[in-house]
Order: C-alpha cells, then structure tokens, then sequence
C-alpha cells in the first residue's frame, strides 16, 4: 500500500470544488483509511509516515491514501484541503 502525491492539474483542481474541505492545526495523530481517499491540499504542509513510507505534502499536492492504510499523520503547518472517499 503505497500513498502516491503527484502536482495537481487545472482539470484536479476544477473537479474538487464540489468536495468537503477538512483543516487541521499543527498536530500529530494516528488515522486508518477503511475507504480510498483522494485529496487537494489547499494550504499548509504535513508528512504521513507508514510501512516503510514517509511522505511529505503542501499546497498544489494531490494525494492518494489507499485503502486499509494505517498511519501516523504529522501536521507542520495549519492545514486546509479538500477530500473525497471513494
């Protein structure tokens, strides 16, 4: 289970505005994913480390969080982005 981040496209960007917006202040916390989870990060910066994984992220990142993934989020700088399960 690997968490892929890539730079989001116009076409990403356009297609989020429907979606939930999440934010978080700094902070450290463990999370599971029972479902896929795609994101657009807005603003802010965090590192999610899991399995032998550690990534990092800010704005402009679209993320994908596999499903079943358990992991340890580290937020660094206050973060908004917009989510979608599926």
């Amino acid at each position: 289970m690997k968490i892929k981040v890539r730079e989001a496209t116009e076409a990403d960007v356009r297609e989020v505005e429907s979606w939930p917006e999440w934010s978080c202040e700094p902070s450290t916390f463990e999370w599971h994913y029972d479902e896929v989870e795609t994101c657009y990060i807005i603003k802010g910066r965090a590192t999610v480390k899991a399995d032998n994984q550690e990534v990092s992220f800010g704005p402009g990142d679209w993320v994908v969080f596999p499903k079943g993934l358990s992991c340890v989020w580290v937020v660094h700088e206050s973060i908004r982005k917009k989510y979608s399960f599926s």
